[in-house]
């Protein structure tokens, strides 16, 4: 599929924000698509995430949310925000910015928007979509969980993927639990053998071809029914 890609600047509050768009040829509509990145900020294995999620038919905007600021500092701040602020953080209104963004690009469908989110980005995924009903469906891979879990009810479909070996599994069966009990539609799975960050193809040690491959065919299957 031919794809339309470029580096683009949005605002947010008294920033600038920068990222990376990616989308299929043609004028669209196409649903879009927040890809959120890891705790080391927009690397080229997000980038090449939003690439593979517009050969697939999405607007895909992978934003940077440590845009100009030491990488290291936000890092704590987003933990911080994520542990104690889980709701309402620069993070989160960020993202609200960014989503403000690719709903007034004329390429992209408002109505058919969600995210995908990898590590803090799957955990900023969660918590952004308590807090945001534009969201049609989310896919965070291995996250944590927002504060008070309560706000777990006004999340919207969710399809999530985590490793059996490591800190983010008992959350994802909390998750999968707690929209058991709110009947949010979901499809939660976890992989029993795998690692943290099992879909980043720069971290050899914890990628895992198979397992990364199986969740993208999930994801794929989950927001055909939910976004496209």
């Amino acid at each position: 599929m031919a794809l339309i890609t470029e580096n683009i600047t949005l605002p947010s509050g008294d920033r600038q924000l920068e990222g990376f768009f990616a989308r299929p040829a043609g004028e669209g509509p196409f649903p879009g698509l927040v890809v959120i990145h890891e705790i080391f900020g927009l690397v080229e294995d997000t980038k090449r995430w939003a690439l593979r999620f517009a050969e697939a038919g999405y607007a895909a905007l992978a934003v940077d949310l440590f845009t100009g600021r030491n990488r290291t500092v936000c890092m704590f701040s987003m933990m911080r925000g994520l542990l104690f602020d889980s709701l309402d953080h620069r993070g989160i209104r960020d993202l609200k910015a960014t989503l403000n963004f690719l709903e007034a690009q004329p390429s992209v469908d408002r109505e058919r928007v969600g995210a995908v989110g990898y590590c803090l980005g799957g955990s900023l995924a969660i918590a952004w979509a308590c807090t945001d009903n534009r969201l049609k469906a989310i896919a965070p891979h291995y996250a944590m969980n927002p504060k008070p879990q309560e706000a777990l009810k006004r999340l919207c479909p969710v399809v999530g993927s985590y490793p059996g070996k490591d800190f983010t599994t008992k959350p994802g069966q909390q998750l999968d639990l707690a929209l058991d009990q709110y009947g949010i539609a979901h499809d939660i799975k976890i992989y029993p053998n795998a690692h943290h960050a099992f879909c980043n193809e720069d971290r050899p040690k914890s990628y895992d071809h198979d397992v990364a491959e199986d969740s993208w065919e999930r994801v794929l299957a989950f927001f055909g029914e939910h976004i496209h």
